[in-house]
């Protein structure tokens, strides 16, 4: 935004997407916390009226470590001595894994920790889909310590057991291959 104009276009535009905007200023648009900004949202509503969002340097750090952990997924696969998750992110940033946590639990509002098991619950419901691998193999395979430790996990994340998971998803899986 570079002139009044577009202070008054950019304010228009957020109370017509339904958003409260506590601020408009030069460069800088402040909504009320009743209505946090939708990124997904909002990015295509600004492009047609001519503006950018433009993300802030934690939110684009954030975005590249969570790539970076897709990353690890494979190596925790792949090699022999998988590195630890903080010595992989340093490898890859100029930052400590210090920093690089505050930046992400701060933008992502959770620890990198909670992040990486989520994706590795993810990656365990897809192998679980393909009902080629076992719970121990799925284990092994994500290097966790033991299948128990696993289905722990699986269930503080989904809420569900292994079996029940597989329960619920294995008959709609078998269902859609019918369809294709």
């Amino acid at each position: 935004m570079v002139c009044p104009r577009c202070v008054e276009a950019v304010q228009s535009l957020l109370l017509r997407a339904g958003y409260q905007p506590k601020a408009v200023r030069l460069g800088t648009a402040e909504l009320e916390p009743s209505t946090p900004a939708d990124p997904e949202t909002l990015a295509p509503l600004l492009r047609a009226a001519g503006f950018e969002l433009l993300r802030s340097h934690g939110e684009q750090l954030t975005d590249q470590i969570k790539t970076v952990l897709a990353e690890y997924l494979e190596h925790l696969r792949t090699a022999r001595s998988p590195l630890t998750t903080s010595a992989f992110l340093t490898d890859r940033f100029t930052a400590t894994y210090s920093h690089l946590s505050k930046v992400f639990s701060r933008t992502a509002n959770l620890t990198i920790e909670k992040y990486l098991i989520r994706l590795k619950i993810e990656r365990v419901k897809e192998l679980l889909s393909y009902g080629d691998m076992t719970l121990s193999q799925i284990a092994d395979h994500l290097r966790y310590s033991s299948g128990q430790h696993l289905s722990n996990q699986f269930r503080q994340v989904t809420g569900y057991s292994v079996s029940e998971f597989k329960q619920l998803v294995l008959p709609q899986r078998l269902a859609l291959d019918a369809l294709a």
